[in-house]
C-alpha cells in the first residue's frame, strides 16, 4: 500500500521534466527580451554621429577593479548554470540547505526554514528563478563597467549573496559547532556579497593603496582568528583516524563524505588519497594548517599596516597555494553531485586577496592616470548599458516569479503529482452510496445532488497518512472561499471494517478539528454497506494483523454537481509538509474546474 509518510527522490521524473520545461520557457523569453533590447540600442550606437568620438570626462577602469568584477560576473553565470541542474528543485533544500543549518542553533535553523518555505512550497519556479536571478546578476556585473549601472549591479550582488549567504549557506556556518576556514568558513556567498560591495564603491575608493590594504589587512585578520579556530582542542582537527575513544577525526570524515560524491574518478582518487593520509597523520596535517594559516594571516596583517611588496608577494603566494590545496584536496572544488550550487569559498577568497595585492602594489594616483586601466570607448560604454538593461531583465524574469510564489502559501500541486502520478480524468456516473454521515443522519449520493464532491477513504485509528489526508481536506476547503465552498461538500468513509462506529467516528473528527465544519461528513454504516461502496468504487481494504488499523489504498475522488466521476487521484501525502499540503492545491483545483462560477 502506498502512503506511510515516505518523500519524494530528488530525481523525481515529474519534477525534473517540469523544471526543464519551465527553463525552456523562460529561456526563450530571456532570448527574445535580450535580443531586442541589444539591436535596438546597439543600432542606436551605431547610427550616433558621435558614436565614436573621443570622450574627454572618460574615466577609464582601475585593473583590480576590472579583474574582480570579471571573475565574479564569470562565478555568477557559473553559479547560474550549476542552479540548473535536474535534482535542485527537490535536492537543494534536503541535501543542500539543512544539511548547513544542522549543526546551528535552533534560532538558526528556524531562520533557515522560514526562508526556506518558499522553495519547498513551490520547487519547480524558485529553482528557476534561481537560475535566472543569478546568470542576470553576472551578465549585469560583466557588462556594465562603469557608472550608474556598475554600482547597481555591484549592490543587486551584494544584497543576493546575502539572502542566499542566510537563507542558502545559514551564515556560512559560523554559528555552528564544525566552524572551519577548511571548510568553507565564513560561506561563499559572504565572498561573493563582499565583491559586490567592492565593486559598488565609487571610483575614488580605487584611488591610493588604502582599500587594497585593508582588503589584505581584513582577510589576515581573518586568516588569523582561522588558525586560532582550527588549533583549540577539542573539536577533532587533531585527531586522524578513529580510535576505541572516539570517532574519525573532523576533517578525516568531512574528506572521506567528499569523495562519495559522484565525480571524476581522478578526483575521487585524490581525496581517497588525502583521507588515508589525514587517517594517519591527522596530528600532523592540523599542524601545518595551522601554522600555514598563521603565518598568511600574519603576513597580510603586517602589510596591512606597512607597505612591503616583498612580504606582501610572499604572502599572496603562500595563500594561493593554501587556498588551492584546500579547494582541491577538502572542499573537492565544490560543486559536483548534482547540487553543488558554486566552487565553494576557495575561489572567490582567492580572487579576492589578489584583487587586494594588485589595488595596494600598483596605486592609481589620480581618476585620469593612464596605465593600469582598461579602456573603456564610447561605444562600449553604450553597448555596456543597453547589456546591463538585458540583464536586469533577466534577473526580473527570476525575480517576478520568486515573487508571487512567496506571496502564494499553498504547496505547488506538482508535488502531489510527483508523488501520486497524474490524476485520472472520467466522466462517467459515481458509484450511488448509501450511509450514515457522524450524526447519524443517512447521506446518499442522490441527496447531495447539485453539490461538487471530494470523497475518500480514512481508517478513522489511523495514526499516520489518515490525519494528514483528512487535514489536507480541511484546508482545501478553507482555500476554496464562500462562493465555492457552499457548493461543495467534503466527505470521507471509513476504511476499516473493524473500528467503524459513530464514536469512533467522531473522536477522529474531533482530534482533527473537523467537528465544526459545516460541509464535511464522515460517513460509515454497515460492514456490508461499507464493503458494496469500496467494492464499487474500486477500493482496496487489508486488515493487518496484532492491531485496529488497517492497510488501504490512498485514493480521493472528485464528483461533479450532476453525480459523474470526473476526477480520480492519488491521495498518498507522503512526509508530513510541503508535500502533503500539495494535496489541499490539487483538491481545491479540480473541485473548482466542476463547480459552476
Amino acid at each position: 500500500m502506498p502512503g506511510m509518510g515516505h518523500g519524494l527522490l530528488s530525481d523525481n521524473p515529474i519534477v525534473v521534466a517540469a523544471f526543464r520545461a519551465l527553463l525552456r520557457q523562460q529561456g526563450l523569453l530571456v532570448l527574445i527580451f535580450m535580443a531586442v533590447l541589444l539591436l535596438a540600442l546597439a543600432a542606436r550606437v551605431w547610427v550616433s554621429s558621435d558614436a565614436s568620438a573621443p570622450d574627454p570626462a572618460r574615466r577609464d577602469e582601475p585593473r583590480p577593479r576590472w579583474l574582480l568584477r570579471v571573475v565574479f560576473g564569470i562565478l555568477w553565470l557559473f553559479d547560474g548554470a550549476l542552479q540548473g541542474q535536474a535534482l535542485m528543485p527537490l535536492g537543494m533544500p534536503t541535501q543542500v540547505v539543512q544539511p548547513a543549518a544542522a549543526s546551528s542553533p535552533q534560532w538558526v535553523q528556524n531562520l533557515v526554514s522560514h526562508g526556506l518555505s518558499v522553495w519547498t512550497l513551490h520547487p519547480v519556479s524558485a529553482a528557476a528563478s534561481a537560475v535566472w536571478i543569478q546568470v542576470g546578476i553576472g551578465l549585469m556585473i560583466l557588462f556594465a563597467p562603469r557608472g550608474w549601472w556598475s554600482r547597481a549591479a555591484g549592490l543587486v550582488s551584494a544584497g543576493w549573496g546575502l539572502a542566499v549567504w542566510v537563507f542558502g549557506e545559514a551564515f556560512g556556518g559560523i554559528f555552528g559547532s564544525g566552524l572551519s576556514w577548511m571548510f568553507g568558513a565564513p560561506g561563499a556567498a559572504l565572498l561573493y556579497a563582499l565583491a559586490g560591495l567592492l565593486i559598488a564603491l565609487p571610483d575614488r575608493s580605487w584611488l591610493g593603496r588604502r582599500l587594497g590594504q585593508l582588503i589584505l589587512g581584513s582577510t589576515g585578520a581573518f586568516f588569523l582568528a582561522m588558525a586560532v579556530l582550527q588549533a583549540w582542542p577539542g573539536r577533532g582537527f587533531w585527531q586522524g583516524q578513529p580510535t576505541p575513544q572516539a570517532t574519525a577525526g573532523s576533517l578525516t570524515a568531512m574528506v572521506q563524505t567528499m569523495g562519495q560524491i559522484p565525480q571524476p574518478r581522478p578526483l575521487a582518487s585524490t581525496l581517497s588519497w588525502f583521507a588515508q593520509i589525514d587517517a594517519h597523520h591527522g596530528w600532523a596535517v592540523n599542524l601545518v594548517s595551522v601554522i600555514a594559516l598563521a603565518a598568511v594571516g600574519a603576513g597580510m596583517l603586517a602589510v596591512a599596516l606597512a607597505w612591503r611588496p616583498r612580504l606582501a608577494a610572499g604572502s599572496v603566494i603562500a595563500a594561493a597555494v593554501l587556498c588551492v590545496a584546500d579547494w582541491v584536496f577538502v572542499q573537492d572544488l565544490g560543486f559536483f553531485g548534482g547540487v553543488g550550487t558554486d566552487p565553494n569559498s576557495m575561489l572567490p577568497l582567492l580572487v579576492l586577496i589578489v584583487v587586494g595585492y594588485l589595488a595596494a602594489s600598483r596605486p592609481i594616483a589620480s581618476a585620469d592616470t593612464a596605465p593600469q586601466v582598461i579602456d573603456q570607448t564610447g561605444r562600449t560604454r553604450w553597448l555596456g548599458a543597453a547589456s546591463a538593461v538585458c540583464a536586469m531583465g533577466v534577473i526580473l524574469v527570476g525575480a517576478l516569479p520568486m515573487a508571487s510564489a512567496s506571496m502564494n502559501s499553498h504547496a505547488d500541486p506538482i508535488l502531489s503529482l510527483a508523488l501520486n502520478g497524474d490524476p485520472g480524468r472520467e466522466n462517467t456516473p459515481a458509484p450511488p452510496f448509501n450511509l450514515v454521515d457522524q450524526n447519524g443522519q443517512p447521506v446518499s449520493l442522490a441527496s447531495l445532488r447539485g453539490r461538487s464532491i471530494a470523497l475518500t477513504f480514512l481508517d478513522p485509528v489511523c495514526t499516520t497518512d489518515c490525519p494528514l489526508i483528512a487535514q489536507e481536506f480541511r484546508q482545501a476547503d478553507q482555500s476554496l472561499g464562500t462562493d465555492v465552498g457552499k457548493h461543495t461538500v467534503f466527505i470521507a468513509v471509513v476504511a476499516n471494517p473493524i473500528y467503524r462506529s459513530l464514536a469512533v467516528v467522531q473522536a477522529f473528527n474531533k482530534q482533527e478539528h473537523l467537528d465544526h465544519i459545516s460541509n464535511w461528513l464522515f460517513l460509515t454504516g454497515s460492514l456490508s454497506a461499507l464493503q458494496a461502496m469500496w467494492n464499487g468504487y474500486g477500493y482496496e481494504v487489508q486488515a493487518l494483523q496484532n492491531g485496529g488499523m488497517v492497510a488501504h489504498s490512498e485514493v480521493a475522488y472528485i464528483i461533479d454537481p450532476s453525480g459523474n466521476l470526473r476526477t480520480r487521484l492519488g491521495s498518498d501525502p507522503g512526509a508530513a509538509g510541503p508535500t502533503s499540503a500539495s494535496l489541499a492545491t490539487l483538491l481545491a483545483d479540480e473541485l473548482r474546474a466542476v463547480t459552476p462560477s
